[in-house]
């Protein structure tokens, strides 16, 4: 499908037979009966906890690259890529010939952490992409097929190895659905966790932003480790991400990223970089931690890796595999397809420098869209590494966060989560899809695939700043002067 496409297949075409047209009216109408019977059928039987169906009430029927049809024949530009799982798009054919490969040879599928061909060649692929001085002292440990429970065994893994039982992470992290990683996320209530400040420059916990708010951000994590009265004692860990994904899509300061490596060596605290949605390419290099130079001692690996289908992994330096046999195990740890999907997708991206080609598309995003913040007051900040991107959407109207130094009209105005929603909702209307995050749902989001072309990416920049200009237009509080309308709101 050429991306200047409707979002909608046309039902007849000019010139078309009568007969034709009323046929092809029919199966339409036939595929949209069929569309709706399913999405009433999920709402009917699936759990309530389902999440994006609620937002994107779409069936799909068929993908390739960075298209997607649905059931009644509309066709979208996935910009959500199974949240970032899908570097190289739905269906790449490097990926479906090394699963048709797999399958055609006759070899198990499920071989629990048996040693095989297809894994010894995964992990060779990925050892070659891990930074240098990482890889040399590196061991891997499969596990479960997702990446929350890579972030489980990070935690075994540190705690095992430390003899410590607490953990750092940040305000505004997310690090997965189960238990421990849980209690490491943004949302945390009962936990072993403390929560340090992450920096970021639009909504700084400080107030100031910049290298100043990350600096200050630093000195916190000193003092709480090294205050004999913080209540902190000295951890098992460190976990953060190198970009907040569900956070907002923030991206670390490089120079805060080195501190942390400083102040977690200079304490004997392993630090580990949750890389499940940064890597792989999806922020300019191939794992989000080079940007910085660090050499962490713990990563944890999902999504992209697996090359669309499930699989996780931890690597860490070697001086922490105390593990006894069996001390962590799953049995879908041994996925086949996965692994020979994955190691298609780890050698696609290396040989065609798709992480190059994704610091380039996303340079231009960004400055395309920080140009559509400066004519819609309600897109309040633009901001993102890669192709991962966020805009977050405020209230114009609404007070600004004040500063250290008190109220100031250039201040971030409040998180506005409806109009993000909404903005998500024309974005569909139009045939994108997007994500939301950020601390109240008010960021939309962008992961495409890495192998967005040029005309792709127009046509993404061209829907979505369409969405946010009806948005924007459609509601009388948004004007340019941030003033609401005498009628109030539509």
């Amino acid at each position: 499908m050429a991306v200047t496409e409707s979002a909608v297949v046309p039902v007849g075409a000019p010139g078309e037979p009568e007969g034709a047209r009323d046929a092809g009216a029919g199966a339409s109408e036939r595929a949209r009966t069929a569309h709706e019977g399913i999405l009433r059928r999920q709402s009917a039987r699936e759990s309530a906890a389902r999440t994006y169906a609620r937002a994107l009430p779409i069936v799909p029927v068929r993908a390739r690259g960075l298209t997607i049809e649905g059931a009644d024949g509309r066709r979208y530009l996935d910009c959500l890529s199974g949240a970032g799982t899908l570097a190289l798009g739905h269906n790449h054919p490097v990926v479906l010939e090394a699963i048709r490969k797999v399958l055609d040879s006759g070899a198990p599928l499920h071989v629990l952490d048996l040693a095989t061909p297809v894994k010894d060649a995964f992990t060779t692929e990925l050892f070659r992409t891990l930074p240098p001085r990482f890889a040399e002292r590196a061991r891997i440990q499969f596990c479960g097929p997702a990446g929350t429970d890579a972030v489980e065994a990070a935690f075994k893994l540190v705690r095992a190895a430390t003899g410590r039982t607490g953990m750092l992470a940040f305000t505004g992290a997310y690090h997965g659905m189960t238990a421990g990683a849980l209690e490491a996320s943004g949302g945390a209530t009962d936990v072993r966790v403390a929560r340090l400040p992450y920096p970021q420059d639009y909504r700084c916990p400080f107030g100031i932003g910049g290298e100043r708010g990350a600096e200050l951000a630093a000195r916190w994590t000193e003092s709480l480790l090294d205050d004999t009265k913080s209540g902190v004692p000295v951890p098992a860990g460190m976990i953060f991400e190198p970009v907040q994904g569900e956070g907002g899509v923030i991206p670390a300061p490089d120079t805060w990223t080195r501190r942390m490596r400083e102040i977690t060596a200079a304490r004997s605290i392993p630090l580990i970089a949750d890389e499940v949605q940064t890597g792989v390419g999806r922020t300019g290099t191939f794992w989000a931690v080079e940007h910085s130079g660090i050499t962490p001692d713990v990563m944890v690996l999902s999504k992209a890796i697996g090359g669309s289908l499930p699989l996780a992994v931890v690597v860490y330096r070697d001086d922490l595999d105390v593990w006894q046999p069996g001390a962590h195990a799953g049995t879908f740890r041994g996925n086949q397809l996965a692994m020979a999907a994955g190691t298609a997708t780890l050698a696609y991206v290396r040989e065609h420098g798709l992480a190059e080609r994704a610091a380039t598309v996303g340079a231009r995003m960004l400055d395309q869209l920080r140009g559509l913040a400066a004519e819609f007051p309600c897109v309040g900040d633009v901001r993102g590494r890669g192709l991962m991107i966020g805009l977050e959407l405020v209230a114009p109207e609404g007070p600004p966060q004040p500063t250290p130094d008190g109220p100031t009209p250039e201040g971030p105005r409040p998180a506005a989560p409806e109009l993000a929603a909404a903005v998500q909702r024309e974005c569909l209307r139009r045939g994108l899809i997007v994500e939301l995050g950020g601390r109240r749902s008010s960021v939309v989001r962008l992961l495409p695939p890495l192998t967005i072309s040029d005309e792709q990416t127009s046509a993404v920049l061209d829907r979505l700043a369409d969405a946010v200009r009806a948005v924007a237009q459609g509601d009388r509080r948004l004007g340019r002067d941030g003033a609401r309308g005498a009628d109030g709101p539509r």
